[in-house]
């Protein structure tokens, strides 16, 4: 039976389902408990702002520590392995939120769904690599990125029609049933190791510097990013827009982020080389998205396009910062997006942690003004890490691609 739908897909497409599918699931933990955390404060009356900012740092935290050894762990075992303990892991997540009625419950839940997030990330990214001819890289990458809002997205629409009507212990119930889609979707066998840096046409891999750069600049926007998915639902609620607008909202903004991780996917094939770039540039755009949510109170039309243009700029880079590093990393894919999910995950433990105390001993309003210079300041950390491998490149410490009139980048 199993083979007999294997053969229904393509190899390509069996790939891109399976690394997108197991994408949702490794981030619906956290963006469940950040978008059903109106509903979630009613049983757990300690759940407030600092707290959901703490229990979203403690998943990026665990996250951050799993991910380094899941690039490790599926460069030496392939990605097969890594998926399927990260979908063991998020379906042992959602079950215990499911389950739980102390703020220490949803902690230790929130540790797990981590993990599985830092193993999984790699070893999706890495199927990819293997599994995706180059030609193509950037649409998949884009695709399976999309993943992320569209995991947002499902959580906007469970508001109300899960969370407002069955309650919200069964939203995380319900989503247990993904983690056995993704487990039976995984392939069996991703093409070979040794085919995987074949014709990439770069002899030398980016130098340390820029990777570390790459890194920080993505933490700082997943600093702010972050702080977007799990935010967005109480900041609306807080401006008098009731749990189920609120939801649908979530919902739209989602749907602006899965298009614009598509689109600068497939842009980036056809492009074929400087995406760094263009990481910067959705970052800064990203800026004005948050400014905006912070001035949201003043018209319900600024929320509405502050939280289409957040999603859509400030969290539409991070599938094509992904491709952008495995194409500057033809030898260790796999290690080299651990790396930059390191940092992501890093600043996503800083991020929601401190919009939670700002918006608490504050306002959301300057909640989101810290958002807003976190997404600026890691658009200049991108915009300077790219130049670190124009200078490298023009050095000659690497290689471009033949014909390329500008770095890999």
């Amino acid at each position: 039976m199993a083979d007999g739908r294997r053969r229904l897909l393509r190899p390509t497409a069996h790939v891109t389902l399976a690394t997108t599918a197991s994408t949702v699931l490794i981030h619906l933990p956290v963006f469940l408990l950040g978008g059903l955390a109106v509903l979630i404060r009613e049983d757990i009356a300690s759940f407030d702002e600092a707290r959901l900012g703490a229990a979203v740092s403690v998943f990026f935290g665990a996250s951050a520590l799993a991910s380094v050894v899941g690039g490790r762990l599926s460069e030496a075992h392939g990605p097969r392995l890594g998926m399927i303990a990260a979908a063991l892991l998020s379906a042992g997540a959602l079950l215990a939120l499911a389950a739980t009625s102390s703020l220490a419950g949803v902690f230790v839940a929130s540790a797990f769904g981590g993990a599985a997030n830092g193993i999984g990330q790699p070893a999706s990214n890495l199927g990819l690599a293997r599994g995706i001819r180059r030609a193509r890289q950037g649409f998949a990458f884009g695709i399976k990125q999309a993943s992320v809002p569209l995991a947002s997205l499902l959580t906007g629409l469970s508001i109300p029609l899960i969370g407002l009507t069955l309650g919200w212990r069964w939203t995380f119930a319900v989503a247990v049933l993904l983690a056995v889609a993704v487990i039976a979707l995984v392939p069996r066998r991703f093409a070979p190791a040794a085919q995987r840096a074949t014709g990439t046409g770069i002899a030398t891999d980016a130098p340390r510097p820029a990777l570390l750069l790459l890194a920080t600049g993505a933490g700082l926007g997943s600093a702010a990013a972050n702080s977007l998915a799990a935010f967005t639902v109480l900041t609306l609620v807080a401006a008098g827009i009731t749990a189920g607008p609120a939801g649908y909202l979530l919902a739209l903004g989602s749907a602006a982020g899965v298009t614009a991780r598509v689109l600068t996917g497939w842009r980036a094939d056809r492009r074929g080389h400087a995406h760094l770039p263009v990481v910067a540039r959705m970052l800064a755009i990203g800026t004005l998205g948050y400014l905006l949510l912070a001035v949201g109170d003043l018209h319900p039309a600024l929320l509405v396009v502050g939280v289409v243009t957040a999603f859509a700029a400030g969290w539409g880079w991070p599938g094509l910062l992904a491709f952008a590093v495995v194409r500057l990393h033809p030898g260790a894919p796999g290690l080299a997006s651990g790396i930059v999910l390191a940092g992501g995950t890093a600043g996503a433990v800083v991020g929601p942690l401190l919009f939670g105390v700002v918006a608490r001993v504050g306002s959301f309003s300057w909640a989101w003004l810290t958002a807003a210079a976190l997404s600026l300041a890691g658009a200049a950390l991108v915009w300077t890490g790219r130049r670190t491998v124009r200078a490298a490149v023009a050095g000659g410490r690497m290689q471009k691609p033949p014909g390329a009139p500008t770095p890999p980048t």
